[in-house]
């Protein structure tokens, strides 16, 4: 859920937040072509988070708003759905 209001990623977790925020705050996930797909309405907040939890993988938001996360590799990925 985006907006200025919130905590930055580094921030503890609170109650409101584990609801809106990534991962908690996903409405789907879904394995597609070996990239787990978040549904949501995430922001960078949410991709730093990522980026600490998957060590060594390629997470990046896609135009939908949600949360991607591919397979190690060089570069950045292009998003499914873009």
């Amino acid at each position: 859920m985006p907006g200025p209001d919130l905590p930055p990623a580094a921030d503890p977790m609170t109650a409101e937040a584990l609801l809106s925020r990534w991962p908690t705050g996903a409405r789907k996930v879904e394995l597609l072509h070996g990239v787990l797909v978040f549904v949501g309405d995430f922001d960078e907040r949410d991709l730093e988070t990522a980026r600490r939890t998957y060590l060594g993988r390629r997470p990046v938001l896609n135009a939908d708003g949600g949360l991607e996360v591919h397979p190690a590799g060089a570069g950045d990925p292009t998003p499914l759905f873009a």
